[in-house]
């Protein structure tokens, strides 16, 4: 068994990709919670890890060559899981863009356009019904596009892999983004079967607790300030 992996978290769809990775693999990992709403992200010793200011990242004591290694951006990090373990990210070429196809898909596409949804939706300050509609709408075609790839394979790359666990994290508050997936039938079944793995579920539970407890983002303006108003920094 590996030693435990640091894990800089903050339970959202980004930091679930993680903890789902880790808890299918059975790795130990450490989990240090960085809570974004208080701007713990903006910290000197996380940016040294994570130079975007943004969680979740990880710290491998058991980097390359037996030293340690930060990596931030969670698909880097899946990809970096990946290769270390050598399980959910194929190594036959085929599979491996498959894969890679809808990692990044979910990476430059479907998160981004579910984070803008969700914040016209709930906790932009003014109603702004082109922003609201425009990424509502959107959102929509992303999840036929998904329900389309599922039509004839239970999984977005044929077998289990990362991009099922990079884009699940994204479908979980559908409702936040204004979808139904009764809509979409392929992709409420590729949903359901996420769901029933005993480690998806872990995964998504972990700082549960944490984020109960932490400011309610759609009230609480100190916190949107932190979130919504940042500019660069030096």
């Amino acid at each position: 068994m590996s030693a435990p992996i640091d894990l800089y978290y903050w339970p959202t769809p980004n930091g679930w990709k993680i903890t789902i990775m880790l808890e299918e693999l059975g790795q130990p990992y450490a989990v240090k919670y960085v809570n974004i709403a208080k701007g713990e992200q903006f910290e000197p010793e996380f940016l040294k890890i994570a130079p975007n200011n943004r969680m979740p990242a990880i710290v491998d004591p058991d980097g390359p060559g037996g030293e340690p290694i930060s990596v931030f951006e969670s698909g880097a990090i899946l990809q970096y899981l990946g290769r270390k373990f050598g399980r959910f990210y194929p190594q036959e070429e085929r599979a491996r863009v498959a894969t890679e196809e809808w990692l990044f898909w979910q990476v430059g596409g479907l998160g981004p356009m579910a984070g803008q949804a969700h914040h016209f939706r709930q906790y932009a300050p003014e109603k702004v019904q082109y922003g609201i509609d425009r990424y509502t709408n959107e959102c929509n075609r992303l999840y036929g596009v998904m329900n389309r790839r599922l039509a004839d394979r239970e999984f977005l790359a044929g077998e289990y892999t990362i991009a099922d666990m990079a884009c699940i994290d994204w479908i979980i508050p559908h409702e936040r983004q204004g979808q139904d997936l009764a809509d979409f039938p392929h992709l409420k079944r590729w949903y359901e079967t996420m769901k029933a793995r005993p480690a998806v579920q872990r995964g998504i539970d972990v700082g549960k607790e944490e984020r109960a407890r932490a400011a309610d983002l759609s009230t609480d303006k100190a916190a949107q300030a932190v979130l919504f108003g940042q500019r660069a920094r030096d």
